[in-house]
């Protein structure tokens, strides 16, 4: 069961990063205060998703196909995170 679940969270956790697509179509979010904390508050939840998925999956002994395939996005997903937030606030 723990299984099962770990492995539905970090699968939600792989498609939540691809909303900003939609939510970027809205002229509020591209003005300079908002696009700049969205930007940000999707690249730290991206960053968590990945630590997330790395724990589980080595801490949890989740080690499923899927959760193989969540555990390389969302590590992918945190190096771009990382990058971006580097890129904005350094």
């Amino acid at each position: 069961m723990k299984d099962k679940i770990l492995t539905g969270i970090s699968t939600l956790m792989l498609i939540i990063p691809w909303t900003i697509l939609y939510l970027r179509t809205f002229p509020w979010a591209l003005e300079a205060p908002w696009a700049g904390r969205i930007i940000s508050y999707y690249a730290v939840f991206m960053v968590l998703s990945g630590i997330f998925t790395l724990l589980a999956y080595n801490k949890g002994r989740v080690q499923n196909t899927l959760m193989k395939l969540c555990l390389v996005f969302n590590c992918v997903y945190c190096v771009v995170g990382t990058v971006v937030l580097a890129q904005i606030y350094l």
